[in-house]
């Protein structure tokens, strides 16, 4: 007797291949425990016959058992990952960071500052200050800028001295070498971390008006170590 084809049907009772469904182990056992019923007496299943349905069978359940062991195993890890992380961001909480943001969070009152690498000497940087709309409402020039880690302060007004409303400002540099070469210097966003936000399992840092992603954090510091101090204002 034939191997039988498994047999469904859809919504209307029309019966679908058998080769569009999915075959599990106990779809399998009760496929060859149909099959052993009504085989021929006359005509029985062969002993090699039968212990290779049996293998097949045994096979199926061990490459389940294995799917179904890698996938509890991802699971946990990706669980202990997030557990980890969230513990991270927890200690966290009141110290300074910066990150990759090219942008700077104004708090309406403070100076702002911003972070940025010079990998070679200037003769001028210009820090340009954007806001929602992509506009430029400050302009900012350093002269003969060395080689290093540098610093600059921005007041929160515009180029014609407003202050500006309180939020989060693009930021983007543009400097200028000995050899009069145009070259871009990465801006970094330093802020304190004030609260932690979990979304889907994952942890996010408010840090200066802006959620952050653990992965984008270069740099952590004991507070007062990165950022403006209030007295600095």
């Amino acid at each position: 007797m034939g191997f039988i084809s498994p047999v469904a049907t859809d919504a209307s009772g029309n019966v679908t291949s058998g080769a569009t469904q999915s075959l599990g182990k106990d779809d399998f056992l009760e496929l060859l425990v149909t099959k052993l019923q009504y085989q021929d007496p006359l005509e029985p299943m062969a002993d090699e016959d039968f212990i290779a349905q049996l293998a097949q069978f045994s096979s199926l359940e061990q490459m389940n058992n294995i799917a179904s062991g890698i996938s509890e195993a991802n699971e946990w890890d990706y669980l202990m990952m997030q557990s980890l992380n969230n513990t991270l961001a927890t200690n966290l909480l009141g110290r300074d960071i910066q990150t990759d943001l090219d942008g700077v969070y104004y708090n309406g009152q403070d100076d702002a500052k911003m972070n940025f690498t010079n990998d070679r000497y200037a003769t001028e940087i210009e820090i340009n200050i954007k806001n929602a709309s992509g506009d430029i409402i400050r302009t900012l020039t350093m002269e003969e800028v060395a080689e290093g880690a540098q610093t600059i302060y921005w007041d929160g007004k515009d180029n014609l001295g407003n202050k500006v409303a309180e939020g989060y400002y693009e930021v983007s540099a543009t400097g200028m070498d000995a050899d009069g070469v145009s070259y871009t210097p990465p801006v970094k966003m330093v802020a304190r971390v004030t609260s932690i936000t979990y979304k889907n399992g994952a942890a996010y840092l408010n840090a200066g008006g802006v959620e952050i992603a653990l992965g984008d954090i270069v740099t952590v510091g004991e507070a007062g170590s990165l950022v403006v101090d209030e007295e600095e204002g």
